[in-house]
């Protein structure tokens, strides 16, 4: 199996503080998945999308992933997306997700061939970043685990890892602002967002 080629859209989540699925996102006048699409086909080829509405996604080139354990938030997306890895690392990023930097991603592969790790995130201050990450089929053994104890939190899973945690002062020279860790996931976040376009 190779080392990189998979990648996963999680888009399960209930959007309870947008108030509408966050999966029918509109900017300029388009869905935020079809962009996010566009921009992932070129690095990965194998593009999996986490959802319970198969239905959003049938003129896409994707292979849906149903959840194991279902209604367990996005450590069950991740589990069922490294279940049908086609490579031993699958790239997370979530469905609300605008921002995505190419250079990043080289950079993250760079630093997982040198030690091989179960993952690969960012840290900033005490806190993991889930998305714009790797992940190893190494951990599905442990999510599995975890799930099944009814224990859903990425980021305490990930701690019990062998995990690459790219540092913040690092990250910063890729996204000075932050931005690529942005979530729109509230009305007002999206709105501040879509005016800055324009």
């Amino acid at each position: 199996m190779k080392d990189f080629g998979s990648a996963v859209i999680l888009a399960g989540g209930y959007s309870t503080r947008m108030g509408f699925d966050k999966q029918l996102i509109m900017i300029n006048e388009r869905r935020l998945f079809d962009s996010l699409y566009e921009i992932l086909s070129p690095v990965f080829d194998h593009l999996m999308v986490s959802t319970y509405h198969p239905e959003y996604y049938t003129e896409a080139d994707v292979e849906i992933v149903d959840d194991i354990f279902p209604h367990k938030g996005p450590l069950s997306g991740l589990h069922s997306a490294l279940t049908h890895a086609k490579s031993r690392y699958v790239y997370a990023i979530a469905c609300d997700m605008p921002i995505f930097n190419y250079d990043y991603i080289d950079y993250l592969k760079q630093e997982i061939v040198k030690t091989e790790p179960d993952a690969c995130v960012t840290q900033k201050g005490d806190w993991i970043e889930p998305f714009h990450a790797f992940y190893s089929t190494s951990c599905l053994p442990l999510f599995e685990e975890i799930l099944t104890r009814d224990k859903t939190s990425v980021c305490n899973a990930v701690r019990q890892t062998n995990l690459l945690k790219i540092p913040e002062e690092k990250a910063l020279e890729f996204t000075p602002d932050w931005s690529l860790f942005m979530n729109l996931n509230t009305p007002d976040i999206l709105e501040t967002y879509l005016n800055n376009l324009r």
